[in-house]
């Protein structure tokens, strides 16, 4: 008797082991990476402000672009434009992770 309790509790305790774990809760699962501002700059900037952002031809230097101006300064050129860069090559949440990052470039 004793052998076939052991045996049971055993089972059960493998059994409640595969059972457990593994779960995602809706809050992980739910989860949204955030835009990275860097690549996209490197993705969307670089035809116009060259591939190390230093500028090229009308489009001035951008990358110490966070030592002349504020995130809002930056971001508002991004979906307004100025001079000659048109409003909104990048939009939403992407212009916002670009502005993020070159505000980090100083």
């Amino acid at each position: 008797m004793k052998k076939a309790m052991l045996t049971l509790a055993i089972g059960s305790a493998i059994f409640l082991a595969a059972c457990g774990g593994g779960k995602t809760t809706t809050t992980e699962s739910a989860k949204t990476t955030a835009p990275d501002g860097e690549t996209i700059a490197m993705k969307s900037c670089i035809t116009c402000h060259g591939g190390e952002l230093q500028g090229s031809g009308n489009a001035p230097k951008i990358s110490d672009a966070g030592s002349r101006f504020t995130e809002k300064e930056i971001l508002d050129v991004i979906e307004n434009g100025k001079g000659t860069m048109p409003p909104g090559i990048v939009k939403g949440a992407d212009a916002e992770a670009v502005a993020k990052w070159l505000a980090t470039q100083k």
